[in-house]
């Protein structure tokens, strides 16, 4: 069964720092390229980050480059997400999404996604 499980969400301070953690199960996980995604309150699902299935390969949207760090562990079929010096702005519901093909990773093309971890960042 594709299963995509977030966590590590919470309420921070700006300036703080968050972990973000995507479990997948190993049928999904397996040779995929994975993607973080966030949806603020009554606006589109946007793209945060896209990493391939050696890790070689990240894309970042413009606004977390130099804050967000993307990455996989695929002995432990896991993605992480690390959000530093976060921002009011970055409150949203961040989703981790997997799709086998490593091409148009900003797009919402993914094949598989997760229920969503909601982030905070208070002022």
């Amino acid at each position: 069964q594709v299963q995509l499980v977030e966590s590590g969400g919470g309420l921070v301070q700006a300036g703080g720092s968050l972990r973000l953690s995507c479990v997948a199960s190993k049928r999904t996980f397996s040779g995929a390229a994975m993607g973080w995604f966030r949806q603020a309150p009554g606006k589109e699902r946007e793209f945060v980050a896209a990493i391939n299935w050696s890790g070689g390969s990240v894309t970042y949207t413009d606004s977390v480059k130099g804050r967000f760090t993307i990455s996989r562990d695929n002995t432990k079929n896991t993605m992480y997400l690390q959000m530093n010096s976060l921002k009011p702005e970055d409150t949203a519901v961040y989703y981790c999404a997997a799709k086998s093909a490593w091409k148009n990773t900003g797009s919402k093309e993914y094949d598989y996604w997760g229920q969503g971890t909601q982030v905070t960042v208070s002022s």
